[in-house]
């Protein structure tokens, strides 16, 4: 218990938040792969970010802001930027429609910036998405650089009071994150998103993850789907 306290006290009181990046690195699984949840994806594709597209264009607003939370190696990160890009077409150079990623692990951020995987990360990605969005070399699979600069990379720990984000987000993805913090920790954690989210927006979470409906002001959508 000495050893606990001593270690507790160190992470506390570390500034440069190294200790709590290493001790994030050993316990978390950084487990996931391309398409994972594909249901998420799917409704994101179908439906959440076409009707964020319909809102803008009522607002004559071309700026389309999306938060992947705990990002790991990246997968899920590219993911979203590959169906932003198959779903705006040409007319996605038209829009500020980049993507910020954010994990509290620097050793999975190193991944993610480098892009590159090997074929049984790729999951249940279709063919189609492997030839247009990577560059195969050897074994490995590489994002092309066109997807690679339309995502910004930062350490970013989520056990905050609250987030100083100068915008608010359309879309969060936060998945098979919270399963790690304890039931206070999601509370406020749900409650930064909801004000981190412009009306209407919606937060995806893993689906072993709920928000108690009445904890939280959140709509249900649908199995770990939500909207303001």
């Amino acid at each position: 218990m000495i050893f606990l306290q001593t270690y507790f006290n160190f992470l506390k009181h570390d500034k440069t938040g190294e200790a709590l990046s290493e001790l994030a690195d050993n316990i978390s699984t950084n487990h996931t792969f391309f398409y994972r949840e594909s249901s998420h994806f799917d409704y994101f594709k179908d439906i959440a970010l076409p009707n964020i597209i319909k809102k803008k264009q009522l607002e004559l607003n071309k700026d389309i802001r999306i938060w992947c939370a705990g990002c790991s190696s990246g997968e899920e990160a590219y993911m979203i930027v590959m169906l932003m890009m198959e779903v705006l077409g040409l007319d996605y150079k038209n829009y500020t429609a980049g993507l910020l990623a954010t994990d509290i692990s620097s050793r999975a951020l190193k991944i993610a910036i480098n892009g590159e995987y090997n074929e049984d990360r790729l999951g249940k990605l279709p063919k189609n998405y492997i030839n247009k969005y990577f560059n195969k070399v050897d074994n490995d699979f590489y994002v092309i650089d066109s997807i690679k600069k339309e995502i910004t990379y930062r350490r970013f720990n989520l056990i905050k009071e609250s987030f100083d984000f100068k915008k608010k987000f359309d879309i969060i993805f936060c998945r098979n994150v919270m399963i790690y913090f304890d039931a206070p920790t999601r509370n406020k954690l749900i409650e930064n998103f909801y004000k981190s989210l412009n009306n209407e927006g919606y937060l995806f979470i893993g689906h072993s993850e709920t928000i108690e409906r009445n904890s939280s002001n959140f709509n249900f959508i649908l199995p770990a789907i939500y909207q303001k």
